[in-house]
């Protein structure tokens, strides 16, 4: 599971940047008139990564300290 939460996560990191730069390359080329609207595609994905970074770092967190209290329990039963 860590895999995957780790390769989804720069996917959409990924997906943002390239997103972003193809947006402004035809921005650029076509005008932004037409164009401007696609960067809350690129913003959302940005969102995505930082929303699973963020999950990431606390389901580890959440996970040391259930295993804190495991072996608190365990020291306790001595």
């Amino acid at each position: 599971m860590n895999i995957y939460a780790n390769i989804m996560r720069y996917f959409w990191l990924f997906a943002s940047i390239v997103m972003f730069l193809g947006i402004t390359y035809f921005g650029i080329k076509e005008g932004f008139d037409k164009w401007w609207y696609n960067y809350i595609f690129a913003f959302i994905a940005l969102f995505a990564f930082l929303l699973r970074t963020f999950m990431i770092r606390r389901m580890k967190k959440h996970m040391n300290y259930l295993q804190e209290m495991k072996e608190k329990a365990r020291d306790e039963k001595k």
